[in-house]
Formats: structure tokens, sequence, C-alpha cells
């Protein structure tokens, strides 16, 4: 039965090159969505840059220039790299600065301040005199009172997660000159968090399809009541509060961010030609929604965001949260003031990109913290991708072109080693899907893995290639076989390796669309059979090391 699926990945600052890191977060909303898709299901896939908030304006304070100009520059990086390189198949990817997201974060604020669900209070905030201006989270750091790391910000600690408010940082500084601040009074507006503290608890214990991570780091929050954050801050770079007299203050980027993925999916239907196509995903009680981001982000898709979405009332809940852990780099964390990262544009511009959707799921932080390591990018990319997958593919084929030009035929009658072997095939569309549909990515990649291993196995044991010497048609069954399977590896694979799918598509003549079940028995003909990637140098590995300092 056909499914409607919405999947809002996390938006990115734009602020910044992106690094594997935010790649491994992303990556699994868009295996996720081809899934569904193969699957006949209705996908709505939306995500954005996240154009406004301190970030930004620091980097633009940094550099002399207007926070718009920044913004710009990344968000149209972010469309190069993730749509156009790591082959994200969004149905929407916008940017916080539209028209259309202004107005809808602001009808939201103004509905849910009708509801008194938004609320106007005055409190001490740090104030730099030196600098004249109140000092907006990213503008002031200090010592998270939790964990005690040394470089949290005024509204969170990206180390432990913990969110607090500016007045308990411990040894506060301004960002911009050093200065210890001082407090002034200024007047804000917050949410109520705590009027569905008990909601938002029974949501999370009903969930069944959170990760564990998400799940218990929100039941920790949730052990006491919720306090009441500040949705506004001193800063004129944002969206305007809809209220007359605040000309100086902005909706805070916490607040309206999450409100993107309503708002991107309002400009989708616009874009669609009937602006109340958002509708069915939104409001449909059998839709699925899947969130897709970094544990970083997991207080503001499993508490503000469902509590935003509670008090504006009959849109759909979170149902699948998919957070991952963090990704270092050679053991230590990225950091583009220590200049300790790889940027994405610059990988992409000397690799494949399939090998970095590859190493970002059977490496990347699904399950815990991981870490990139080039020299183990190199031997998983050659002796996995290349060695196993690769060349399972590329032998059997090369085999078939050379010695079969006019095409193979899988014979009705198989011994058991086939059948074990197609039945293996058939049986893996289940288990892969069930494992991508609860974000087990790599387990569903393992499930595929072991058919690449089972295919070299049985090439192997029934050598071909010897036996066409005396029994052709042997030799044929074999390798028809093989390439039977390996037509239904390019359906498998296409979640996690859509350019290697396409690759294998176009050798072996699948027609599209392709479908999420097991491909009938046909004849097949092999054409132009090529490595489908290029192996990764130790040089190349050596040449990358240098540039990090190892």
């Amino acid at each position: 039965m056909k499914k409607r699926i919405f999947i809002g990945a996390a938006w990115p600052y734009a602020n910044g090159s992106l690094h594997p890191g935010h790649a491994a977060a992303l990556l699994g909303a868009d295996i996720i969505a081809r899934y569904h898709r193969l699957c006949g299901d209705e996908v709505l896939f939306v995500s954005g840059s996240d154009c406004h908030g301190t970030p930004i304006a620091v980097e633009a304070d940094c550099q002399g220039i207007h926070p718009s100009e920044i913004a710009k520059k990344y968000h149209q990086e972010f469309i190069e790299t993730l749509i156009n390189g790591l082959k994200f198949s969004y149905d929407i990817y916008t940017e916080t600065t539209t028209k259309n997201h202004q107005r809808v974060v602001q009808e939201i604020f103004s509905a849910l301040y009708r509801k008194s669900y938004i609320y106007k209070k005055t409190e001490e905030l740090p104030y730099c005199s030196k600098c004249q201006r109140f000092l907006a989270d990213r503008y002031i750091e200090g010592e998270c009172p939790i964990c005690r790391f040394s470089n949290a910000r005024g509204d969170q600690c990206d180390k432990c997660g913990t969110l607090f408010n500016p007045s308990q940082l411990l040894n506060p500084q301004c960002k911009i000159c050093g200065h210890q601040p001082e407090w002034k009074p200024s007047e804000h507006f917050f949410l109520r968090l705590s009027v569905f503290h008990d909601q938002l608890k029974e949501l999370v214990k009903k969930s069944k399809d959170w990760r564990i991570n998400a799940k218990n780091f929100t039941l920790n929050l949730l052990k006491e009541t919720l306090p009441d954050r500040a949705i506004t801050r001193d800063i004129k770079w944002g969206i305007p509060i809809p209220l007359p007299n605040y000309e100086d203050k902005r909706i805070y980027v916490w607040f309206e961010a999450v409100c993107g993925y309503l708002s991107a999916s309002k400009e989708w239907a616009q874009l669609k030609g009937n602006k109340d196509l958002w509708e069915k995903f939104w409001i449909d009680k059998s839709a699925i929604h899947y969130y897709v981001h970094g544990k970083d982000n997991i207080p503001f898709h499993t508490i503000i965001w469902p509590t935003i979405l509670l008090e504006y009332g009959k849109l759909h809940l979170p149902d699948r949260i998919i957070s991952s852990e963090f990704l270092t780099l050679e053991g230590k964390q990225f950091s583009k003031s220590r200049k300790w990262a790889i940027w994405l544009p610059d990988f992409l511009k000397q690799f494949d990109a399939e090998t970095l959707r590859y190493y970002l799921v059977v490496n990347g932080p699904e399950t815990g913290d991981a870490n990139f390591s080039w020299s183990d990018y190199q031997v998983k990319v050659n002796s996995e991708l290349i060695g196993h997958f690769g060349n399972f593919i590329h032998r059997a084929f090369s085999f078939v072109k050379s010695n079969f030009p006019n095409g193979i035929n899988l014979p009705d009658a198989s011994s058991d080693k086939e059948k074990e072997f197609l039945q293996l095939t058939r049986k893996s569309f289940s288990l892969v899907g069930s494992a991508i549909k609860k974000g087990q990515f790599r387990e569903g990649l393992h499930t595929i893995f072991r058919l690449t291993e089972y295919g070299n196995r049985y090439l192997q044991e029934t050598s071909p290639w010897t036996r066409i010497k005396n029994n052709r048609l042997e030799a044929e069954k074999s390798l028809a076989t093989a390439v039977h399977v390996i037509r239904n590896l390019a359906v498998l694979i296409e979640p996690y390796l859509p350019i290697t799918s396409e690759r294998i598509r176009q050798m072996v003549h699948i027609k599209l669309p392709l479908k999420w079940k097991y491909l009938n028995p046909d004849s097949f003909t092999v054409s132009n059979p090529q490595p489908l990637y290029k192996k990764i140098e130790l040089s190349e590995i050596n040449r990358q090391q240098r540039q990090l300092g190892i």
C-alpha cells in the first residue's frame, strides 16, 4: 500500500563550507528518500540553508561584510556540494531568507502569541560595553556549567549538548573583542515549553522508531520541568518580529529554522502549482515523518519543534528520529579555526563522491562517535568497495562481454548453488528495506555486500573461465546467474550509491523506472564494461595527510 513519507534533513548553517561530519549526519535522509521512492511511496524530502542567526552574523563581522553575502555564498556552495556533488535527492532545497519562509514563521509566531504560548519578559542579558551591543548566543563564549567545555556558546554546549541561558556560562567573554560582559535588562519573547512537558514525555515514551541516543537524551532533559526559552535576540539579522516597536530584535534561529520544515513544504506545494498540496503530508495521520540530523540537533527536533507543532495544532508530530553521533578527523574534532578539516568542495574535486557515501555508511557515526581516517578510507574503498563489490561486477561483466557478446540467458533449471544465490538475492530486498526504514543503514549495506561476497565465492567455485573450454552451457549458467544478481544489485544499491546504480544499469541495459522488487530473470547483454571506481593511490592519501600536518 502506497505511503506518504515526509523527510526533514537538518538545515546546515550557511557560515562556512561543509565537512564529512555534516554529510554523515545528513546522508541517511537521502537513503530513506530514495528507498521509499523505489517502493512507490509519495515522498516529500525537504531541507535548506540556515541563513540567519549569530554564526553568520559573527562571520560577517569578522569579514566586515553584510551577513547576506555570507549566506548567499554558502547557500550556492551547499547546492553544488549536496545536490550536484553527493547527489542528495531533495524535492526542495531552499533557504531561510525567502519571503515564503518569513511569512510562515511570522504566522506561527503570531498564532502562538495569540494563544499565549509566546509571552514577553524582561531579563538580564550580557552586554559588551566595548562593542556597544547585547551579546546574543555565539557572540558570547565561556565554560559549560555541566561538562566544563571551554568553548561553550551562549545557548548550547557543542560538546555535551546541554541547552542553557548565557547567564549560566562560567567565565563568559565577548566573542568579538574578548571583553568581559556586563548585564543589562532587555525585553524578549519566550516560548512556553513547560506547558507541554507531560505531552512531550508521553510522546517520547511511546516512540518506537527514535534512535536510542535521541530517546535517552530527550528523556533526560524531561526529568525536570522544561524551562521556557527566549525565542528572540538583540540582533538585526533574521526574521522581524511581527509586532510594532521591536525593530532592533529578531526571531531567533533555533525557533525559525525548525519552522523551515513546514515553510519548505509550502514552498514546494506552490512550485507544484497547488498551494494546498503540503497538507496531505502534514495533516494525514497515516503519513510517516522522518527527521535526520546530528546529535547536537537532538533537542531542537525532539523538544522545540514538537512543542511548536503541539501549540500550533493539528500538524503531524515526528515519528522517526534519526540522529547521528559525532565524526572526528584523525581522532580530533573538526575545527575551522585550527584548520583541522576536510572541506567537501575540495574533497569532491579529487575523489569520487560515491566513495565518500560508502565510507560514511560503513564507518559513520550511526551508533556511536566515529573517526574519519585517510588511511582507513583508502583501505575500505580499495579492499571493500573496489576489491569485493566492484571486482565481482567487473569480472562478471567483462567475461560475459568477451565470451557472450550477443547475450546470455538464465536457464529455468538450476543447481542448488544457483537457487541458493538467487534466493539470497530475493530475500535481500526485505532485509535491506527493513534496515533502511529503521535507520540501520550500515546493516542494510552489509546485507548487500554479503551478496557480493557470496558472488565472488560463487564465481571462484563455478570457475566459468575454466568450464567454458569444455562445457559452454555450464559456464553460461554461472555467468547468467551472476549477472542476474548484479541486475538486482543495481536496485538494492541505489539508495546508498545512486551513481553506482546508474553505472551498472547502463552496462547491463536496465530500463527505468526502478522499483524496489526482485527483477524477473531475463536474457542479458553487457555493453562496454568499465571498472566502477578508480583505485585510491597511496600518494593521494599522503598528500592529504601532509595538508593536515601528519
